[in-house]
C-alpha cells in the first residue's frame, strides 16, 4: 500500500469516506468510533476533533487530509482540496486529483468502519439478513463483524462511478 491509499477524511464526508473505502482505499473519517489500538497513534476525540487534532491525526499516521475546508487545507503537510458538497462532484474532484475510483475487486475495506476484509467460508454461519456464502462470495470486516457482499447497493455504487 502506498502512501496515497492512506486518507484521512474531514467532517461532512462521511459518504465520500464510504465510496472510496469500497474502493479499496484505508479512508479514516474524522467521525468514526474508533477501537482503541487500530491505528498507530492516538486518534482525536470521536466528538468533533479541533483542526489541530485532525493534523496531528494525518501526521502521524501517514494520511493525507481529504478536507473542504481551505484554510485546514493550507496547514496540512498533504492534503486534497474539495469545493462542492455534492458527492458526486467530491468524487469527480478525488478523481482529478489523481485517485483511482475503481471498485476494489474482491472488496478490501469495511463501508462502515474501514476495517480490513475477510472472505468468508462457504460454512460459516452468516446473520440472516446476508446470502449464502455457499452461493454468493462474502466478506466479513475483521473490526466490527459487518457482512458484506456484491450486491444491489455495490451495482448503485458502480453505476455513480461509471457516471462521473
Amino acid at each position: 500500500m502506498s502512501d496515497t491509499d492512506r486518507l484521512l477524511l474531514d467532517a461532512m464526508l462521511g459518504k465520500l469516506a464510504t465510496y472510496l473505502r469500497m474502493c479499496g482505499y484505508d479512508a479514516a473519517y474524522v467521525l468514526d468510533a474508533r477501537e482503541e489500538g487500530r491505528e498507530e497513534a492516538t486518534p482525536p476525540p470521536q466528538n468533533d476533533p479541533s483542526d489541530d487534532e485532525i493534523l496531528q491525526w494525518a501526521r502521524e499516521t501517514g494520511r493525507t487530509l481529504v478536507t473542504r475546508d481551505v484554510d485546514l487545507a493550507d496547514r496540512a503537510a498533504d492534503a486534497v482540496l474539495l469545493s462542492s458538497r455534492d458527492l458526486r462532484e467530491q468524487l469527480r474532484e478525488v478523481r482529478e486529483a489523481g485517485y483511482d475510483l475503481s471498485l476494489a475487486d474482491p472488496p478490501v475495506r469495511c463501508g462502515a468502519c474501514n476495517g480490513e476484509l475477510r472472505a468468508v467460508d462457504p460454512e460459516e454461519s452468516l446473520p440472516q439478513y446476508a446470502p449464502d456464502p455457499a452461493e454468493t462470495d462474502c466478506w466479513r470486516c475483521r473490526a466490527c463483524g459487518q457482512v458484506f457482499w456484491q450486491g444491489s447497493h455495490w451495482d448503485d455504487v458502480a453505476a455513480t462511478l461509471a457516471e462521473i
